[in-house]
């Protein structure tokens, strides 16, 4: 039963006396004194004292008594509105009784939790020892309030203020030390000047070295959300233990989490990188053509069959390092994810991967040719080891050249260095796993395959984080959509189209339409197979240019497509393939036509490269080539 009982005392002290009336003296001399409390005969003024509480809880292990006190409030209503919160707290589970601090609970509370993964836990660590502690470890557990949480969180912000002062400053004093060692480096004449040059740029240096003395990174916003997390676990887990009443990390807005795009490497943005040298975003990708480069300029590298694995499976840098022979058969053309080595304050451990991770991935015919010249390359060195007795035998498919072991961090400086060396526009070690997604996407593979391939809990993370849209994707998306949507441009039909049975492959062909324009805004266009193969048909249309022409050609296909129950599977404008000067007289445009076999769209075959095929070679017009006039089958002729 709640029934508190209050009182008001005060500070006011007097002296204590012995028996004979006279004060007891302490060792220094003075009278001992002790607290009046509620005998304080001032207390009958006004604003004299505080106000007091008690009340009983139900009795303890063993029949202990627990009452509960508190004291210190200026008026007798706000200690009945304490009481009431406290014996709301205590019936609603929590320890009101305990001086037991935050900073012991955490600690007792991670003590506890056995079962973390390393990385998991060192992460908690960081954030007890540096945000939790130094603003909550003092709070004892029954007085924490949401308040305090709140103004954590507003010190953090005031220390994220002071450190971008502190980065600016060091940026100031790294320009002063750079200008002072290069006016060193250019002091000519007298040997005096030099001396005086080189002194300035060592005291720039003195002052740089002592600017970056406690250096700490910003707090970013998805670092609170995951202080906040740990925060909330152990309130939870707390909760639990009828410790604390209320998950109050729950109640905390932090600023949103700003995922960074994904950007593709356009000509566009390499072009104002190579001029400014800054990154359009922190995550960028590359297209199939800068991949394809940067594996070639690799091919020669010791380590190749890994720049490759991380190329096509797009597994992660600890998965890579904890690979062992034993999980991967280049006959059965498999690669099973089993293990990973993680990165604690640069200390390797070994881990297994969390549930979802664990995957078979299967491998093409060039990844297993690949990886078996990898192995005799392994083998080889494990004999010129052996023989100086230096060969560790990690059993690991990546190694260094004694055995031992990659650090993961090793290999993502190790594929810096070679993306400078290569030339191409930069990407992360991690930006693989979105090049590997982004590519997979473009191959027509579903999203699924991917996520299980990348070792994704669901199909949203990798929809989210790993798939960035290629220019070929959003091209063909918007040509495809346009295919869609008739457009009443209209034609003559000069040649019936007919496509052989041999044009499909897999049930798909494709077509080739060109069109040139000559007198009087008239257009004629034509379809092949091949830029010098027959023509399979051809139709007249009157335009205003190269748009609508292709319009004309876009209805052709399709109505052609209606009648003989094919369909369109997509179509790509490669206008833009002729010179600038020539595009307001030619259009060509490809076409992917699937025929009905009951095919699935979704997962047809699609034709090889242009690069990759001779026979499905697009090719424009020379840039001296003239334009055609009165010829109206000039646009069926093969480039020259």
């Amino acid at each position: 039963m709640f029934d508190p009982s209050y009182s008001r005392q005060c500070a006011c002290q007097e002296a204590v006396l012995d028996d004979d009336g006279s004060p007891i003296l302490l060792a220094n001399g003075r009278p001992k004194k002790r607290k009046i409390g509620a005998t304080c005969p001032k207390l009958e003024q006004k604003g004299h004292g505080t106000w007091y509480f008690y009340f009983e809880l139900e009795a303890g292990e063993g029949g202990t008594r627990q009452r509960v006190r508190r004291g210190g409030f200026a008026k007798k209503d706000d200690a009945k509105k304490k009481a009431e919160e406290i014996y709301l707290q205590a019936t609603g589970g929590a320890d009101v009784m305990s001086k037991t601090t935050v900073g012991e609970d955490l600690h007792a509370w991670l003590k506890r939790k056995r079962n973390l993964a390393r990385t998991t836990r060192h992460g908690y660590e960081e954030h007890i020892k540096l945000y939790l502690e130094p603003h909550l470890g003092h709070i004892k557990r029954r007085d924490l309030k949401l308040r305090h949480i709140e103004a954590m969180y507003d010190a953090i912000e005031r220390e994220n203020a002071e450190r971008l002062l502190h980065h600016a400053k060091v940026v100031e004093l790294e320009l002063k030390r750079d200008a002072a060692h290069t006016a060193w480096v250019r002091a000519a004449g007298k040997q005096q000047e030099r001396r005086e040059a080189r002194r300035a740029y060592l005291k720039a240096n003195a002052a740089l070295r002592e600017g970056r003395m406690g250096k700490r990174k910003i707090t970013s916003a998805a670092t609170l959300h995951r202080i906040n997390a740990t925060l909330s676990s152990f309130l939870n887990n707390g909760i639990k233990r009828q410790e604390y009443a209320t998950n109050l990390a729950s109640l905390i807005e932090l600023p949103p989490i700003k995922r960074p795009k994904p950007l593709v490497w356009t000509p566009e943005r390499v072009e104002e990188w190579k001029r400014t040298g800054v990154k359009p975003g922190p995550v960028m990708v590359w297209t199939a053509e800068q991949t394809g480069a940067f594996l070639d300029f690799v091919r020669d590298d010791r380590l190749y069959a890994m720049w490759h694995t991380f190329t096509f499976i797009g597994p992660r840098r600890g998965e890579v390092a904890a690979l062992p022979w034993t999980e991967v058969s280049t006959t059965a053309l498999t690669l099973r994810i089993s293990a990973q080595i993680v990165e604690v304050a640069y200390r390797l451990y070994g881990e297994a991967p969390k549930a979802d991770s664990v995957r078979m991935n299967t491998l093409t015919e060039e990844s297993g040719r690949v990886l078996t010249a990898w192995r005799i390359q392994q083998d080889q060195e494990r004999e010129q080891w052996a023989e100086v007795e230096a060969w560790q035998e990690s059993g690991c498919v990546f190694t260094q050249e004694n055995g031992a072991p990659l650090h993961p961090d090793w290999i993502s400086r190790r594929f810096q260095r070679l993306v400078e060396l290569s030339g191409l526009p930069p990407v992360r070690l991690h930006d693989l796993r979105h090049i590997s997604a982004t590519l997979s996407l473009l191959a027509k593979n579903d999203i699924k395959t991917v996520q299980e391939r990348l070792g994704h809990s669901s199909r949203q993370i990798t929809s989210d984080t790993y798939t960035s849209v290629l220019p070929e994707l959003m091209r063909a998306e918007a040509e495809s959509t346009l295919a869609v949507v008739p457009r009443n441009v209209p034609y003559q039909e000069q040649q019936r189209l007919k496509v052989p049975e041999e044009a499909f492959r897999d049930d798909v062909a494709v077509l080739y339409v060109h069109g040139s324009r000559y007198t009087g805004g008239k257009w004629s266009v034509g379809a092949k197979l091949r830029h010098d193969g027959d023509v399979l048909g051809e139709i007249r249309a009157v335009s205003k240019g190269p748009d609508q022409t292709s319009d004309a050609a876009i209805k052709w296909i399709s109505e052609h497509c209606a009648s003989n129950s094919y369909e369109v599977l997509r179509v790509e404008d490669h206008s833009n393939q002729y010179s600038e000067e020539q595009r307001p007289y030619f259009a060509l445009l490809r076409f992917f036509i699937a025929r009905p076999a009951g095919r699935d769209v979704e997962n047809f075959v699609r034709p090889q490269r242009p690069e990759q095929d001779a026979s499905h070679q697009i090719e424009a017009p020379e840039r001296g080539r003239s334009v055609p006039e009165d010829d109206p089958n000039e646009s069926l002729r093969p480039a020259a």
